[in-house]
């Protein structure tokens, strides 16, 4: 089978042009071509107040890539005006991966998703970091400040349509599986925490993991 893959990966024919590419997509529409804007539209705004999840894709000056994902209950992004919003950070893993990528290059990517919606509010812009502000205390969930906050000043707001949702089949709760790949705990078990047991892990990443994701 090893074999076989090198094989196939060996014989994939590569794009290598821009001319090459858009002669296998062809031309997008005008409506398509034209549908960013550089701020916020009450729509959006009024998106933004109902998504709890965003994507943040970042990239070092290095080239190197990073996406995660923020999340907090639904309106978490603040909107300080019609090309400027904030996101809070919380307590995490403190790699910090696209914090380093954007204290290098502040150009990030955001996808704003909505649980069941098929359809993504995309928002490219510039970032900073900040550590503090008055608008923190509009960010209190349970009682925590957000530890510093991320800025976007906007470029291009649009949005993005459903084909993936509706190919993946994601929001049908009859095609989700669970189980389908090791567990959480497995994997830390496989990977990260070698040194504790199963069981260990089995805990910390149980029902109470929920308990400590603010503090």
């Amino acid at each position: 089978m090893q074999k076989q893959e090198q094989q196939e990966q060996e014989e994939a024919v590569d794009i290598t042009s821009a001319a090459e590419l858009r002669e296998l997509l062809g031309e997008p529409s005008q409506r398509d071509a034209s549908k960013e804007r550089p701020g916020l539209h009450e729509h959006d705004k009024a998106w933004l107040a109902a998504s709890p999840l965003c994507l943040v894709a970042t990239s070092g000056a290095d080239g190197s890539c990073d996406v995660s994902p923020k999340g907090d209950p639904a309106g978490f992004t603040l909107v300080l005006d019609d090309t400027t919003i904030a996101l809070p950070e919380r307590p995490g893993n403190r790699r910090a991966d696209g914090f380093h990528n954007i204290l290098a290059n502040p150009h990030v990517g955001l996808i704003y998703l909505i649980p069941g919606r098929g359809d993504s509010l995309r928002i490219n812009g510039r970032a900073r970091l900040v550590r503090d502000a008055p608008f923190f205390e509009r960010m209190i969930v349970k009682g925590h400040r957000p530890q510093f906050a991320l800025v976007v000043d906007i470029e291009e707001v649009f949005y993005h349509c459903s084909k993936a949702f509706l190919r993946s089949a994601l929001w049908k709760p009859e095609t989700w599986d669970p189980e389908a790949a090791p567990s959480r705990a497995r994997i830390s078990k496989s990977l990260e925490r070698k040194d504790e047991s199963l069981e260990e892990l089995e805990v910390y990443y149980g029902p109470r993991y929920g308990d400590r994701i603010y503090g």
